[in-house]
């Protein structure tokens, strides 16, 4: 207690000396001077403008900026440290954070539990909103981008560390490097978007948290799960993670996960499986997702079993499952799948195909065998010698997996609408009277082609 005391005391001398002596040199007035002389409990909703941080709020306080308040750190530490219990921060436009990767210099750093922190604009700042050893928190509808940096050297837009209960709800992240959860458990992870930025979504050691509804394009990596167990993923959109390493979701030594219903598109891969699941006597589940248009639709790394796929539409792959280190993936369960390449018939008409779906490996095994070789993947040499061997096979070709009852029906069945966010008007809400209609996007072509419009 003492020592939690002290350390209060001298983060508060600090901050406010810190504090004093940016705002004399910028010519800006003291937010932590206003804080300083609030009482405990009460609302600050300071005057319009712009002032000068950084801020070391140590009592519970409300504290809105409606969308008119601006605090710049000056380039010196964390804007806001929220290193108290029962606050909200809100409607401010926070900025210029340092540029200390040790000191986790951000817009916000929340130390305490049950807060608020919502509605703001946080901009050249390292990292976004750090929480750590932080419980019960709400960090909701935020706007968050890095400093102008390469990606690697950017700051985490959001990051939890030993944090637990927290809902991170409807925030954006743009241009930021990674949203981490690291040993963090039971927290829900709701309707985020991330663009241009590396891990949407990163998971270290943290068991038990609900990931749903969020919307990642145009990173690195979407979902990534690290011995990281029992997390929920389900309703998410993840595209265009297109690099040499992307990924849509993957897993590496984690169990009992179910990734439902999400749409994974145009990624180098699209789901990715390394030594999972770990725990003996668990199973991964993957159902109902739209896996469609990525270069290799499910990839494993090596030879496992203990995952199970059923009732997923895997359409439109250049690959639609590879297994890098190992000769099948038939030690999966493979049941009630869609697949775009089914050569089979359904005379019953049950909506299930009379014959199995199986996939064998001919010649494209080389590149799964010899990685050097993926250079090759897709040229005329590599696929006319594939083409030679289905047709005269100088070789056993491997089955790499069977699905006894692969479905006829292309259709994808969501019990939500798409996650796929539509461009606001002027007015945030539709396309104004009068306004012609925006051409269809990829996704929406996709949509068509599979009969959902």
């Amino acid at each position: 207690m003492w020592r939690h005391l002290a350390r209060g005391a001298a983060l508060a001398t600090s901050g406010w000396l810190l504090s004093t002596v940016v705002a004399m040199a910028a010519g800006l007035p003291s937010f932590q001077a206003l804080v300083d002389q609030a009482e405990p409990n009460s609302v600050l909703s300071p005057p319009a403008g712009r002032y000068a941080g950084p801020v070391l709020i140590d009592k519970p306080l409300q504290i809105d900026g409606r969308g008119e308040v601006t605090i710049d750190a000056g380039g010196k530490g964390s804007v806001i440290v929220l290193d108290t219990d029962g606050a909200t921060v809100r409607n401010l436009h926070l900025t210029n954070s340092g540029n200390s990767h040790n000191d986790i210099d951000a817009g916000v750093q929340v130390r305490g539990n049950f807060n608020v922190v919502k509605d703001n604009v946080i901009d050249d700042c390292l990292f976004g909103i750090d929480l750590q050893q932080s419980a019960n928190n709400i960090v909701r509808r935020n706007r968050i981008t890095s400093k102008a940096v390469d990606l690697g050297i950017r700051g985490d837009a959001i990051r939890l560390w030993y944090s637990f209960n927290n809902r991170i709800e409807e925030n954006s992240a743009v241009d930021s490097r990674d949203i981490v959860v690291w040993y963090s458990r039971d927290n829900v992870i709701r309707r985020n978007s991330a663009r241009g930025g590396r891990y949407s979504l990163h998971f270290m050691y943290s068991q038990y948290n609900l990931v749903e509804e969020n919307d990642f394009r145009g990173n690195s990596v979407g979902i990534f799960l690290m011995y990281s167990d029992s997390v929920i993923v389900r309703r998410n959109h993840i595209s265009h993670a297109a690099g040499a390493a992307g990924v849509g979701i993957g897993f590496k030594e984690t169990s009992d996960v179910d990734i439902v219903d999400n749409e994974i598109l145009y990624c180098a891969t699209g789901l990715h499986l390394d030594v999972s699941p770990f725990q003996p006597d668990t199973t991964n589940r993957i159902h109902g997702n739209l896996i469609a248009y990525n270069g290799i639709g499910i990839q494993f790394l090596n030879d496992w079993t203990g995952n199970v796929f059923e009732d997923n539409l895997i359409k439109g792959n250049l690959t639609s499952v590879a297994v890098l280190g190992g000769k099948t993936a038939r030690r999966n369960e493979w049941k009630g799948n869609h697949w775009d390449d089914y050569a089979g018939f359904d005379r019953d008409r049950d909506g299930v195909g009379d014959t199995p779906y199986e996939q064998y490996a001919y010649a494209d095994r080389i590149w799964m065998d010899v990685p050097p070789a993926r250079f090759f993947k897709g040229t005329p040499m590599l696929e006319v010698l594939d083409f030679l061997e289905r047709l005269a096979p100088f070789t056993s070709p491997d089955l790499l997996l069977r699905d006894q009852e692969p479905l006829m029906n292309a259709a994808f069945r969501l019990e939500h609408e798409p996650t796929t966010a539509t461009a606001p008007s002027h007015d945030g809400e539709g396309p104004a009277d009068g306004a012609p209609a925006a051409e269809p996007d990829s996704y929406e072509l996709l949509r068509r082609s599979l009969g959902r419009d």
